[in-house]
């Protein structure tokens, strides 16, 4: 990284995550704010890739909530056309509404 100030920042919002008072998810907010308004930083070629590291280390998959694996790690389920044949539409379920012919309107 050649920003010395996104360096220093960089330290500086770490060290909140270590302290917890800030969210690594906010860090990495600020980390991405900082680096579209920084002229320095657009004109770095390589700096996402820097940057996706870091996002990498400080957000590591074992900080990802369990539900939230599970569901990225589980295949969706394919509905085959028999099936969906088989699939009433509520049009079909829904008893027919009579009106009442005793009730006022």
């Amino acid at each position: 990284m050649e920003c010395k100030q996104l360096i220093r920042l960089a330290k500086d919002w770490y060290t909140r995550i270590q302290q917890e008072t800030m969210a690594p998810a906010r860090m990495m907010e600020f980390v991405d704010r900082h680096v579209r308004d920084c002229p320095v930083c657009q004109a770095e070629e390589g700096l996402s890739a820097e940057v996706e590291k870091i996002r990498d280390f400080v957000l590591p998959e074992s900080k990802i909530p369990k539900a939230v694996r599970e569901q990225q790690n589980r295949p969706t389920p394919e509905i085959s056309p028999a099936e969906h044949n088989e699939i009433e539409s509520d049009e079909e379920t829904a008893p027919e509404h009579k009106p009442d012919p005793d009730a006022t309107p």
